[in-house]
């Protein structure tokens, strides 16, 4: 999101605190949050924001029927396949999740769009500045 066109000075990175999976809908909570607090800040065009992951691993539920006279329609444990309840995004050690294109005066703002992105997701993150060449 942001502007892809123009070459920016500095990479703001989030990374992973350790190995984790991340729902997709906490990935688009720390993604909505961070891209609302550099468009308020820097405008449309004073940054570039890439979510570095995708939720390939597709979660399944074997939902269980918890009223009266549901003993007689579960199978319990047999043919518990699940079906589809969502998809998440498994992540090692220091991978980065969230990066920030910025130049040099908008480097603060990116740090508290991370900050604020990191408190949607269910893992201890840490962000890192890169000067680029």
């Amino acid at each position: 999101m942001g502007d892809s066109k123009t070459h920016y000075e500095h990479k703001v990175s989030l990374l992973a605190g350790y190995a984790v999976q991340i729902r997709h809908n906490a990935l688009e909570a720390a993604r909505v949050a961070a891209n609302k607090v550099l468009a308020d800040r820097m405008g449309e065009t004073g940054y570039l924001l890439n979510l570095c992951v995708y939720p390939h691993v597709v979660l399944r539920e074997n939902r269980m029927i918890a009223t009266a006279g549901a003993d007689r329609l579960q199978e319990g444990m047999r043919r518990a396949f699940g079906k589809p309840s969502g998809r998440a995004a498994r992540l090692r050690a220091d991978q980065a999740i969230l990066s920030v294109y910025v130049n040099k005066d908008a480097v603060e703002h990116a740090k508290k769009a991370l900050a604020i992105g990191a408190g949607k997701l269910p893992s201890q993150c840490r962000i890192i500045v890169e000067k680029l060449a």
